[in-house]
């Protein structure tokens, strides 16, 4: 159980996650683009299995193209035993003449064998694609919310800034959290469909979470700089995740 990832495991996490930025900034943006991202890790989950199972009516093909090389076999085989007559000589004259026409149906035949891997790698690119687009929009939820800015004299132009330090500390957390399991998500395909575009495309999600949450990481190291020393009588009490 631990060699997979599990898509329930990571859809209840975000729900969890879900709810407990509600709970802390309700009707925020940031929970709406979390709830988005709840939803698709539900689609994906279902849209993985359904990609990474058989297509049946594309693998038909497969069966007709293996029917159409075994009786082209058998027709090579068969001229090659007849003996050097008039008969010999007119097969290899009309196998002389239809080789072009060969190769276009070689080329026909790969494109019709390879059209299930094909299609199943258009598919998951296109909802890798959804994914990094709502990546960034979880980065730019993150972007005005500058810990260097606390003090500093506002213009006309400048975003509102009302969140404590604390606030503001957990609000960069859920965006790091949130970027954390949207690469989940992303790995779900590379889990399940074994396709060296798809395994790549969800390699480049990684490294773009990991880089985004990198830089969430260094603001909140700032703010943790800002925070008062807790005294010794709170480092005993229990922690509450929230």
């Amino acid at each position: 159980m631990y060699q997979s990832l599990d898509p329930a495991l990571i859809i209840a996490t975000l729900e969890k996650l879900e709810r407990r930025i509600s709970e802390r900034f309700p009707g925020s943006g940031l929970s709406r683009v979390s709830d988005e991202l709840t939803v698709m890790a539900r689609e994906t989950s279902a849209k993985v299995a359904a990609i990474a199972g058989p297509n049946y009516v594309m693998r038909s093909v497969r069966v007709v193209l293996l029917i159409g090389g075994a009786l082209v076999a058998y027709l090579i085989w068969h001229a090659l035993k007849l003996e050097a007559s008039a008969e010999l000589t007119s097969i290899v004259q009309a196998i002389d003449a239809a080789t072009s026409l060969l190769i276009v149906c070689g080329g026909l035949a790969l494109y019709l064998w390879t059209l299930e891997n094909r299609w199943r790698r258009e598919q998951a690119l296109e909802a890798l694609h959804e994914l990094r687009s709502l990546i960034h929009v979880i980065d730019m939820h993150q972007l005005t919310k500058d810990p260097t800015a606390f003090g500093a004299p506002r213009t006309s132009s400048s975003p509102d800034r009302t969140m404590t330090p604390f606030q503001l500390l957990r609000y960069l957390g859920y965006c790091s959290e949130l970027l954390s399991l949207a690469s989940k998500v992303a790995a779900l395909f590379a889990d399940k469909i074994r396709d060296p575009s798809i395994v790549d495309a969800v390699g480049d999600i990684e490294r773009l979470t990991a880089h985004l949450s990198q830089k969430i990481w260094q603001k909140i190291e700032l703010i943790q700089e800002r925070l008062p020393t807790r005294p010794a009588s709170d480092a005993l009490a229990p922690r509450v995740d929230a």
